[in-house]
């Protein structure tokens, strides 16, 4: 999990991601504080969202994860260690550059129902090329963009 923050309309509003281990991003949520109760909100729309309760968090050292880990799911190991978190931070590349493309998000629900359809749109075409095979990842391609062409007609 990790956070990142993005103006719009000169406010500061923080951009909350979980990805899982293979880097397909799970959960995309926007708020305008980054405190504990915020995490927390965040924390338990994922839980909503995926029933059962992550083994292990990876996140930075920002102290509200561990409020909401303490308080929501104990039992799941905690890490902040030095660069284990790279996955979430390289997810948040694709959203800076659209956002830049964009030039803004100009509301908090545009950039909120933006950025969970690309989320989505992203984990279909974004294959890791190197966990699968040359003929397996062909077919893919090849459903990701009848899926593609499913939902745009």
């Amino acid at each position: 999990m990790d956070e990142v923050f993005i103006s719009i309309n000169v406010k500061r509003h923080y951009l909350w991601q979980a990805v899982d281990q293979d880097g397909e991003v799970v959960d995309v949520y926007l708020q305008v504080k980054r405190d504990g109760a915020a995490t927390k909100r965040f924390f338990r729309r994922l839980l909503n969202r995926h029933g059962d309760g992550p083994r292990k968090i990876l996140t930075d050292k920002l102290r509200s994860y561990g409020v909401a880990h303490r308080e929501l799911i104990p039992e799941a190991l905690h890490s902040t260690k030095v660069y284990e978190n790279n996955r979430a931070e390289q997810s948040h590349e694709s959203t800076r550059m659209r956002e830049w493309g964009m030039r803004k998000f100009k509301s908090a629900w545009q950039a909120q129902q933006f950025l969970t359809a690309h989320a989505a749109i992203s984990n279909v075409f974004n294959v890791g090329r190197h966990l699968i095979r040359a003929e397996t990842f062909g077919h893919l391609r090849e459903g990701a963009f009848a899926e593609w062409k499913r939902a745009v007609a």
